[in-house]
């Protein structure tokens, strides 16, 4: 082990960085249910089989991408299909069903061949050094805010829309704007109706959580927050079986613990339709594949340099060290992933919970791979564990990534101005990628129009081109 991922170098050890990737997998296990059910209209579209094809493709895609990246790179960081890039997938089936009047798993085998040229570009690019002269291209400041900006939208996710509760019509209460944005309790009961004692439930459990993590890593104990998270799930289990009166582990009676294999086959497993996808058209193709590039680019940008900046993993001169192997992982992350039959795979910004938890080696990405494995067998557990339990997870590493804002130099505003719109423009735009295009537009133009603009770089101005156009044409 220690051979392998220096861990003494690296100021941690066995157990810890097992923890920490134990706690990462916690924290985006919803990913295993959730990306077959956003790729397939939940189970509506291309039958159970392709369901069971996707979520194959999302737990093995996740595990092969995860491992690239624990013995390439030597990084805590975790690969995962990417939230928004699979729901702009999905559209994207849905408008070739639209444009071609082929089914739903044509036009979803069609939209593969995308994903698989988007990771077969990003390996050249990564081979060719092109993606790490990208991140060089980000000034420094903007760089130091991606941690903040992170932080924010964890926070966002944890309080606003990770812990919700469906109403009888299909939609979602959710804890922040329901619950709490109600102007009285009794609004709130009213709106939330035979939902309500279950939204209590969430509540309660995810301030359990925060109060035992927080209790616990002020007392110095390790493992806090995984710790946290088992705490406040037997809180939940119990309160679904006194008050709610509902078996928290119903689901797990009569579940199949054998993975479908045969429907992957099938659905998903190299089923490429390059002759269906030219039916949309050349150019639609290419700006798609422009545009799943563009995102999916600074996305991984993004979230490398914001969690390696909070890990201190970063070098005298700001920079990621060994981000072109990183980033190498995140291209065979999305090409596998396209073999086998699932979106865009990109670097998880969940991982900054096993770093918050000490992981700081490639040994964190292993034990959260591994479970990935597991969750092909075993997958109706993870299921009971309810979305109210990482929360309060997320609130606590999103603290713990707002505390680099720190490190900003707020008296400089041409530097201040563009950290800032990072920080504010990740959350509100939920995208990690319009956040540092916020950032690098507003930087260029402020040293532009200060007099400054000696200070800014051609490969930065290239970066804020590239983000014009993006805006305007795509």
């Amino acid at each position: 082990m220690e051979k392998i991922f220096r861990l003494k170098e690296n100021g941690t050890d066995v157990r810890t960085e097992i923890f920490a990737g134990l706690t990462t997998f916690m924290t985006m296990a919803y990913i295993i249910a959730l990306n077959p059910n956003i790729l397939t209209a939940f189970g509506s579209e291309g039958g159970s089989e392709l369901w069971n094809g996707v979520f194959l493709a999302t737990c093995i895609a996740s595990a092969i991408g995860t491992f690239v990246m624990a013995f390439a790179a030597n990084k805590p960081f975790v690969m995962a299909p990417g939230m928004g890039l699979n729901s702009f997938f999905a559209v994207v089936v849905a408008n070739i069903v639209s444009l071609t009047g082929m089914s739903y798993l044509e036009s979803f085998q069609a939209g593969l061949c995308i994903i698989l040229v988007e990771g077969i570009v990003f390996l050249a690019l990564s081979v060719l050094n092109i993606r790490e002269k990208i991140v060089d291209a980000i000034p420094l400041g903007i760089r130091l805010g991606i941690a903040p900006a992170i932080g924010l939208m964890l926070l966002n996710i944890g309080f606003g829309s990770n812990a919700g509760v469906p109403n009888k019509d299909g939609g979602m209460f959710y804890v922040m704007r329901d619950f709490f944005g109600s102007l009285t309790p009794a609004l709130a009961q009213k709106n939330i109706a035979d939902g309500y004692p279950q939204m209590v439930l969430a509540v309660i459990t995810m301030f359990v959580g925060l109060f035992v993590i927080v209790v616990l890593s002020h007392k110095g104990i390790r493992a806090s927050v995984l710790l946290g998270m088992l705490v406040s799930s037997v809180v939940y289990w119990a309160g679904e079986a006194i008050f709610l009166g509902t078996n928290p582990f119903a689901a797990l009676k009569g579940a199949s613990f054998v993975p479908a294999f045969d429907d992957m086959a099938q659905t998903t497993l190299f089923k490429f339709s390059f002759s269906n996808i030219m039916e949309i058209g050349w150019f639609t193709v290419i700006t798609l594949i422009l545009t799943f590039c563009i995102i999916d680019m600074f996305d991984t940008i993004g979230t490398l340099v914001g969690v390696a900046t909070k890990a201190n993993m970063l070098d005298k001169n700001g920079k990621v060290p060994n981000i072109k192997k990183a980033l190498f992982a995140d291209a065979i992350g999305t090409t596998v992933g396209a073999c086998l039959g699932t979106s865009t795979v990109s670097t998880f910004v969940e991982s900054a919970s096993g770093v918050a938890e000490g992981g700081r080696t490639g040994l964190t990405a292993v034990s959260t791979a591994f479970m990935f494995f597991l969750a092909l067998f075993l997958s109706p557990i993870f299921g009971v564990f309810t979305s109210a339990v990482t929360a309060s997870v997320l609130v606590i590493v999103g603290l713990f990534m707002i505390e680099n804002i720190k490190e900003l130099d707020l008296e400089d505003y041409t530097e201040a101005i563009p950290a800032f719109l990072t920080i504010i423009m990740m959350p509100f735009a939920y995208s990690i990628s319009d956040g540092i295009v916020f950032g690098v537009v507003s930087y260029i133009l402020l040293k532009l129009f200060t007099g400054r603009w000696k200070e800014v770089t051609w490969p930065t101005v290239m970066v804020g081109v590239i983000f014009v156009l993006k805006f305007i044409f795509i």
